[in-house]
């Protein structure tokens, strides 16, 4: 028998969100595909080995690399109690399996959750946020990630982005490969070769604006259920103002090596200012992610 849900609350807004970013990258997908197919009509078979081998290598391997990118290494109960006891406390309040627990070597105080399922999931706590952070703000932190982990959300940003990754892989192609050199002559499809760089720039560019989008409602999400999982947003509140200011004194290098995974953080390295940064950027602002959570407390409270 299938195991029953997990006990964090259910989001049926990040579910829709979610559902549509799905159907609008798969749309982009087909046109994208589409296109090179009608082009390079002769290739078929070697466009859809190589689109489809991208997409498996993205979605079964792609966890694992920005794991290893952000240099997680697994702890065993022994080297960590602390945060295996956390963990623990938090899926027993779930009533979810529990994943792989790691740690990064990192100053910069942050934590995130990578894995396809439940099964394959892993969160990581770098060693500036265990230094840093309380008991219960930890717990708070933990509980956000994890329900990454039991949205699923984290498979499907995973997947989400890989149109992305092979926009820009074609949008290469297109500029220093053979497809310049086929556009010769008076052939119509020379035309249509000539706007595969300027359709996968698009293509790269709507889908980059979905993720975005649907990350920034993920982090509040994820920060409204754990929220209600731990019963405790004051102690998830005080983390996220703790972690924010502590940036502030990251050296800018470390920053920058953190920078490029901003998407998997708790909190970003770097948070964006301007009103077009903030479009842009991965996670909401820290007001907006307070003023939810000061709303949470203020509902707990009433008799």
């Amino acid at each position: 028998m299938a195991r029953a849900r997990s006990r964090y609350a259910p989001d049926r807004g990040l579910t829709a969100r979610m559902v549509s970013t799905m159907f609008f990258i798969g749309l982009l997908y087909v046109v994208l595909v589409g296109v090179l197919l009608a082009v390079l009509r002769g290739s078929w078979p070697v466009i859809l080995v190589i689109t489809g081998g991208l997409f498996i290598a993205q979605f079964w391997f792609s966890d694992r690399i920005a794991a290893y990118g952000m240099g997680a290494r697994e702890v065993t109960p022994q080297e960590a109690p602390e945060l295996h006891g956390a963990i623990d406390r938090i899926c027993a309040l779930a009533d979810m399996p529990k994943p792989r627990v790691a740690i990064a070597q990192s100053d910069v105080p942050n934590a995130f959750a990578t894995g396809r399922s439940e099964k394959t999931a892993l969160v990581c706590a770098t060693t500036g946020l265990l230094r840093r952070l309380e008991p219960e703000e930890l717990e708070g932190v933990l509980a956000h990630e994890m329900s990454h982990v039991a949205h699923r959300d984290v498979a499907v940003m995973t997947i989400a982005s890989f149109l992305g990754v092979l926009a820009g892989i074609v949008t290469r192609v297109a500029l220093w490969g053979g497809f310049a050199r086929n556009s010769r002559g008076n052939d119509p499809a020379g035309i249509i070769v000539m706007l595969i760089p300027l359709i996968s720039a698009v293509v790269y560019a709507l889908s980059f604006l979905l993720t975005r989008l649907l990350s920034r409602y993920r982090e509040l999400s994820a920060d409204r259920t754990a929220a209600l999982l731990t019963g405790r947003p004051s102690a998830l509140a005080s983390a996220l103002t703790k972690v924010s200011g502590q940036m502030a004194r990251i050296p800018t290098e470390d920053l920058r090596k953190a920078e490029p995974y901003n998407a998997f953080y708790f909190v970003p390295a770097f948070a964006a200012k301007e009103s077009l940064g903030r479009l842009l950027s991965s996670h909401p602002t820290l007001e907006q992610r307070l003023d939810q959570l000061a709303r949470i407390s203020a509902g707990l409270s009433r008799p």
